[in-house]
């Protein structure tokens, strides 16, 4: 009993650190929380125990002590991972999110916020492998990675950082073009009248059709598509520079 009373005293106190930060941020209501998942760390434990073990030939005392001590201290480290994640947190909000990325009452809370953050989509390694990851950069600068394993529903929260940062930068972007600003995405530019990449610039009269190519932008003209930025490179924000594009090349053919 005490112990569910200590982790809900502990949870009430985590949330008013999180709804002070979001406060302070001006983020306004909360919308939605994404909870940590669970590593799995049992069955991960338990899968390289049987792999240690179906590798055994007749072995010497002190291998198979060796042997046991080894998936009892990976057990172990599996099981703090899993509860140290539990308890972690994503908390939207209109017009930002927080991320708690550890279930410790004192650990660092990151404010994001809509309208000036910057995002990038990698694939990174995790406890189940090479996955897809967003990474953020907070109001303080610092970036933040949120691997689609790591909370609940990731199907949900992915895109919904993708639209609400749109939602938030977009207008501001368009205005900025339409004064004559030069915006800059990674390895890819922007004016009102052009987009271009290194030494290549075309017009927007040019370009029938823009797509996102694995974190690269493709532009289709003259019936053939060509790719802008390395596809390494993760262009910042991919997904605004997609919805100006689609923006300008609209406004363009209404011009015309």
């Amino acid at each position: 009993m005490s112990g569910g009373t200590s982790r809900d005293r502990d949870e009430e106190l985590l949330l008013a650190r999180i709804s002070a930060a979001a406060g302070r941020a001006h983020l306004g209501r909360r919308r939605a929380t994404y909870r940590a998942e669970p590593y799995g760390a049992t069955a991960h434990a338990g899968r390289g125990a049987a792999t240690r073990w179906q590798a055994i030939r007749w072995p010497t005392i002190r291998w198979l002590r060796r042997a046991v001590a080894e998936a009892a201290s990976r057990s172990r480290r599996a099981d703090g991972r899993a509860e140290a994640n539990t308890g972690a947190r994503l908390d939207f909000y209109e017009h930002g999110m927080t991320a708690a990325m550890t279930a410790a009452v004192d650990g660092r809370i990151h404010v994001i916020r809509y309208d000036t953050t910057v995002v990038r989509r990698r694939r990174v390694l995790s406890p189940q492998g090479v996955v897809r990851a967003h990474v953020l950069v907070d109001v303080e600068g610092e970036p933040i990675v949120l691997r689609g394993g790591d909370f609940g529903r990731p199907e949900v929260w992915g895109p919904e950082i993708r639209r609400a940062v749109t939602e938030a930068q977009v207008p501001r972007a368009l205005a900025a073009l339409a004064e004559g600003a030069r915006l800059v995405f990674g390895p890819v530019w922007i004016t009102r009248d052009e987009i271009g990449s290194r030494e290549t610039s075309l017009r927007w009269t040019r370009v029938q059709q823009t797509e996102i190519l694995n974190g690269s932008v493709a532009i289709r003209v003259a019936g053939r598509w060509q790719v802008l930025g390395s596809v390494a490179s993760g262009i910042p924000n991919v997904f605004v520079l997609h919805a100006l594009a689609g923006h300008l090349t609209g406004a363009e053919r209404d011009d015309g």
